[in-house]
């Protein structure tokens, strides 16, 4: 057999591991670990232990094995896990995923970092020889161990074979083995659902009680287990601990599952999620997309039959409205992540980070749990990293300069997630030394930046995402050069999102992102433009409105702008940004004619414009098409839609416009 095939799985549940075991030995070292902590970094070492020895990773197994040991000596209470330890562990888990990405990519291994990561466990283990050597002496010799061993029947359901792991028992000594069948009923009381088997089973006092952990490291959720050690000294053995009666399942599960419902199936308590390759998603996801498309189709056209005549015909094509619905959001819900995917990468880089500034940091994370699309977390990750440490090394003061000023020495970042309509907002909040106003109206004087007369304060906030702005006094590798900030403002708006800053003085600064819970399906209003149907985003859109003639200026005897109350914004002709001929629209609207059409204002990365349109059509929710990866990429449009009568409507790329079409205010 062929099991290569397998590595891609691997290598994924890997880094899962990885990261549940980061997330531990962090919470470990802040304090926050419960008692079953240090079981989930251990099995998640064993497990990737186990796949890499399968798979022939030699390099992956003998780190992990030598990662694993230390663990165990810690969860079995011969050895407390104190920061150093613990920085260790975390440098043999960075070690670790560098050696995952040479394996999957056959890169070439980075010996360096691996040898790091032995040297530093190595020296661990070595530390505390003398003292674990002496403690193990007074310990009394174990004489033998007694197991009692349950399966549930989520065991049998997993693919786990109890045998399987009675085999890897009598593979470190003697097996003696008891096969206890004081639950089994009469075979016509016999509940498929349930598991009837349980042993009571013997090994010598030799057989280290690591061995033992490991053979049950990958069942310790699915079955009632009781180790027990029995003392050289002891005269007779005492049986194992009792196990729970069969029914105490029973109870269990008829008690989540109310009413009269038979008892659930084992298959409950297993692990119900399967993988699925991301374009398998997108396809399904694609295909849901016509179907709602086909269904806007047929639901247009039975605005023209008779109501009386065709009354089951109406009926039907409403239901299947409501199920496509339906559908369409549970196929969408495929692709939402909890932003803990995005959340759960920073306590260790805030922890690594504090350290190398100097200083106290405290992460607080809320919202966790809130869905947003697998693309937008993906594309929002590396904005949020460049916000959190910029938090860290500029908005946060060092522990001396914090105890000056009368605050806690231990600065606080907080990273919160929220649904507000149909948008996710993400604030990245520190309790710092705040945005410098005067500085920054300085420094942006220095550089030539356009500064209005008494700028309000969010308008001095938004100086700092030009580009090269910065108010750093000091070069760092972190943060100061005057790059990022403006590129975290373009990432964003590239997903369709705002991002806003809001600070004070002396108490801290927050950075507020807002964005679309999905880039598949968009809220838009529909303009007629030359006999054509665009979508323009609704987030961008400010107001529309008929303009006079005289509320139009040229400038240089071509651009155009139009007055808006107070202000002067670049007026653009759609029909002719786009090549179309004028005065064809639904209404005999001439394009060229601003007494006539309709402006639109809209806003994107912070500047708005007016865009020129014949007819206001309405608003709608569309299924967004990729028109690059159908046809090709054009200047000024985003995607396109299929409309409910099949035509097809393209999307206009707001920010694409704006960035082409930067022009000077008039007066």
């Amino acid at each position: 057999m062929d099991i290569t095939r397998f590595h891609a799985a691997f290598f994924e549940e890997s880094r899962e591991n990885l990261d549940a075991m980061e997330a531990g030995l962090l919470a470990m070292e802040s304090g926050s670990a419960d008692g079953e902590t240090i079981n989930v970094v251990f099995r998640a070492a064993h497990s990737i232990k186990g796949g890499a020895a399968t798979f022939g990773f030699t390099a992956i197994s003998e780190l992990t094995h030598q990662l694993e040991t230390l663990l165990d000596e810690a969860r079995s209470g011969r050895r407390q896990l104190d920061a150093d330890a613990i920085g260790a562990l975390l440098v043999s888990g960075d070690a670790l995923r560098g050696l995952l990405a040479a394996a999957e990519h056959d890169d070439p291994i980075d010996e360096a970092g691996l040898k790091r990561a032995h040297d530093g466990l190595a020296k661990m283990m070595g530390r505390e020889v003398a003292s674990t050597t002496k403690a193990a002496a007074k310990e009394p010799e174990i004489a033998e161990w007694r197991i009692g061993f349950k399966p549930a029947p989520s065991m049998f359901l997993s693919g786990n074979d109890p045998l399987r792991i009675l085999r890897e028992l009598s593979s470190h000594g003697e097996l003696g083995v008891t096969a206890l069948d004081n639950t089994l009923p009469k075979f016509s009381e016999l509940d498929p659902y349930e598991a009837y088997l349980a042993w009571d089973l013997m090994l010598p006092g030799s057989v280290p009680r690591s061995a033992i952990d490991d053979a049950f490291a990958w069942v310790e959720d699915q079955c009632e287990l009781a180790i027990e050690g029995i003392p050289a000294t002891s005269a007779v053995a005492p049986p194992p601990a009792p196990l729970p009666d069969a029914t105490d399942n029973v109870v269990a599960l008829d008690t989540r599952n109310a009413g009269d419902a038979r008892k659930a199936s084992a298959a409950d308590n297993a692990d119900t999620s399967i993988r699925v390759a991301v374009n398998k998603v997108d396809a399904l996801i694609n295909l849901v997309g016509e179907l709602v498309i086909t269904q806007a189709m047929l639901r247009q056209r039975s605005t023209q039959l008779d109501p009386v005549a065709n009354e089951l015909l109406l009926s039907g094509l409403e239901l299947l409205d409501r199920n496509t619905r339906d559908l369409q959001e549970a196929v969408m819900g495929v692709r939402m992540l909890p932003v803990e995917f995005a959340f759960s990468r920073f306590p260790r880089m805030v922890r690594d980070l504090a350290a190398r500034l100097d200083k106290k940091v405290r992460l607080r994370t809320s919202g966790e749990a809130t869905e947003l699309d697998k693309g937008v977390i993906e594309k929002i990750v590396d904005p949020l990293v460049h916000l959190v440490r910029n938090s860290i090394d500029h908005g946060l003061e060092s522990p001396a300069d914090r105890r000056a000023a009368g605050k806690d020495e231990t600065g606080t970042i907080s990273l919160n997630a929220q649904h507000q309509g149909g948008h996710i907002v993400i604030e990245i909040t520190d309790d710092g030394r705040g945005l410098d106003r005067e500085r920054i109206l300085r420094k942006a004087a220095e550089r030539g930046l356009p500064i209005g007369e008494n700028p309000t304060d969010a308008q001095v906030w938004d100086l700092v995402f030009h580009p090269g702005f910065s108010t750093a006094e000091q070069l760092t590798d972190l943060s100061g050069r005057g790059v990022g900030m403006d590129v975290v403002k373009k990432n964003i708006a590239a997903l369709g999102g705002q991002v806003e800053i809001r600070s004070k003085k002396g108490t801290g600064t927050t950075v507020s992102i807002r964005l679309p819970l999905t880039l598949a399906i968009l809220d838009g209003m529909t303009v007629a433009v030359g006999g054509e149907v665009f979508i323009l985003p609704l987030n961008s859109v400010i107001e529309s409105l008929q303009p006079a003639a005289a509320d139009v200026r040229t400038i240089a005897g071509e651009a155009r702008v139009l007055r808006v109350r107070e202000d002067y914004l670049p007026l653009i002709d759609l029909a002719a940004q786009y090549g179309l001929s004028a005065g064809s629209s639904a209404n005999g609207h001439a394009g060229s004619n601003p007494g006539n059409g309709i402006a639109v204002v809209v806003e994107a990365d912070g500047q708005r414009l007016s865009l020129e349109v014949d007819e206001l059509l309405g608003q709608q929710q569309v299924v967004v098409k990729n028109l690059e990866a159908n046809y090709r990429r054009v200047q000024g449009i985003s995607g396109a839609t299929i409309l409910g009568d099949g035509r097809v409507a393209l999307i206009v790329d707001v920010g694409g416009l704006v960035q082409a079409q930067r022009m000077p205010q008039a007066a």
